[in-house]
This record gives structure tokens, C-alpha cells and sequence, in this order.
């Protein structure tokens, strides 16, 4: 798949970039996230580095044959019926693999969105795993992780520290890509 994904990234003029080891465990923060195109770049960006990420999705969407599908692409299941958060369902998760990756959008959407969705950070910060910072920029057709950046519990300052890794990324759609420095749960 690798060799396949460089290809494909060559052809439409896109290369990976990594500058840093991977962690046994993390979170992968993806921004700017403005297009449907930043999930299957992505994907291929990380598949060109060698790597495999999960994401997440409704467990709803897991049914014959789509299940064959999400799982193929790492899909990890949320079941919102559950009394437990999404965080402590991901903190849960880490807690039993060895290696996970798990990459989210603090965005959480593609429209311009006020504020940052704190999940990732929270994953992170209760999981005791590093979040690797992960771009991709559409100007210079770069998709990349170049920083990893370790949560101290000072959200507000580390979400300022991982907005300004973001100040030189150009968003597919720069007027949706919000870098206000507050929080939301």
C-alpha cells in the first residue's frame, strides 16, 4: 500500500513529509480540515509514510457490507448509546493495544467552526499518549507530521501551542479554517 500511496500522491503532485518517530500510541490531530478531500489525502499521506491510523465513526455505520469497509480503513467504532464518553471509550481502547493511532480533526466539521473540540486533547491528556501533529497543506501539496507534541494538563496554553504549529497551513478553504485559541468541551 505504501508504494501504491507515493505513487498516487506523485502523480497529483503531493508528497508526504514525516520528521519525527512514531510513538507506540498517539493521537494524530489533522488540520486544517475544510474539504471532503482531507480524509482520502490523509489517508494516502500516511499509508506513503508506511504508517496506519484509525478513525473514528458511528457504530451505526457498521453493517453488512459497510463494516467490510470501515474496517479495511481502521474504522474504530463509537457506540453513542453507551453511558461512557468517547474520551473514556478511547482511553479504554489505548488502554488495550499495544500500538494506536488515532487520527481526529479538532474541527470536527468542515464548515468554519468558532472553537476547537477539546476531544483529541482529552484522549490524549487521560490516555497518557503524545499527540502528533499532522498537516495538510494545500498550497504547498504537503501532507506531513513534522511535531509531536506532549499535553501538560494547561489546556489552554497547549491548545495555543498546537494552533500556532497550524498558522503557516493552507486549508483547502482558508476562510473555514479557525485558529481563534478558545476551547470547547
Amino acid at each position: 500500500m505504501q508504494k501504491i500511496s507515493k505513487l498516487i500522491l506523485k502523480i497529483f503532485g503531493w508528497k508526504a513529509i514525516v520528521t519525527v518517530s512514531e510513538p507506540s500510541k498517539s493521537i494524530i490531530c489533522v488540520a486544517p480540515h475544510t474539504s471532503n478531500w482531507d480524509f482520502p489525502l490523509g489517508k494516502l499521506g500516511y499509508w506513503a509514510l508506511g504508517r496506519s491510523a484509525s478513525f473514528l465513526i458511528k457504530k451505526s455505520w457498521f453493517f453488512f457490507p459497510m463494516n467490510l469497509f470501515f474496517n479495511a480503513m481502521n474504522g474504530v467504532p463509537i457506540d453513542r448509546s453507551k453511558r461512557s464518553s468517547t474520551t473514556q471509550q478511547m482511553v479504554e481502547e489505548f488502554a488495550k493495544r499495544e500500538h494506536f493511532h488515532l487520527a481526529i480533526t479538532p474541527e470536527g466539521t468542515r464548515s468554519l467552526s468558532p472553537t476547537w473540540k477539546m476531544g483529541f486533547y482529552y484522549m490524549a491528556l487521560q490516555a497518557h499518549v503524545p499527540i502528533q501533529l499532522a498537516y495538510i497543506d494545500y498550497k504547498k501539496k504537503e501532507i506531513g507530521i513534522t511535531e509531536v507534541f506532549h499535553p501538560t494538563g494547561n489546556e489552554t496554553a497547549d491548545l495555543e501551542q498546537i494552533q500556532n504549529f497550524y498558522k503557516d497551513k493552507n486549508a483547502k478553504f482558508p476562510e473555514k479554517f479557525n485558529l481563534s485559541h478558545s476551547v470547547v468541551s
